[in-house]
């Protein structure tokens, strides 16, 4: 369902002053994305941390308790009837993107590791033909 031209602007407003809110207020550099539903009643901010699932769960207790704190904040800037709930939800998108590239990582240094193998994948390989197809 597309959203009218009214909650596109405010959904656009919540971003910018949560996105504000938490870089000077609570300067915590992982939060990112900040989504609106369609009724204005809530704000999801994706947040990211690297490193070890100790930090990750000291950031989101972080998070979890600065909400009050930035729903008023919000609604002070904001000239709406309600403040949006703000709900923080963590981003699981960026340390999958980093398993990935660990284990790509991991298949390079193993393939350097052995270079006998690499004679084996390429004699596999089907031989490219340098005609185009017809």
């Amino acid at each position: 369902m597309a959203l009218s031209h009214r909650v596109e602007r405010i959904a656009a407003q919540i971003r910018e002053e949560l996105s504000q809110m938490i870089s000077t207020e609570v300067r915590d550099p992982g939060v990112g994305l900040v989504t609106v539903t369609a009724d204005l009643s809530l704000a999801r901010v994706y947040w990211t941390v690297l490193g070890e699932a100790k930090d990750r769960k000291e950031t989101a207790k972080a998070l979890n308790r600065t909400v009050p704190y930035l729903r008023h904040l919000l609604s002070q800037r904001l000239t709406l009837r309600r403040a949006p709930e703000i709900k923080f939800q963590y981003d699981e998108s960026v340390a999958a993107q980093d398993r990935i590239e660990r284990i790509i990582q991991d298949l390079h240094s193993e393939r350097e590791a052995h270079p006998e193998l690499n004679a084996l994948v390429d004699a596999s390989e089907p031989a490219k033909k340098d005609e185009p197809a017809q």
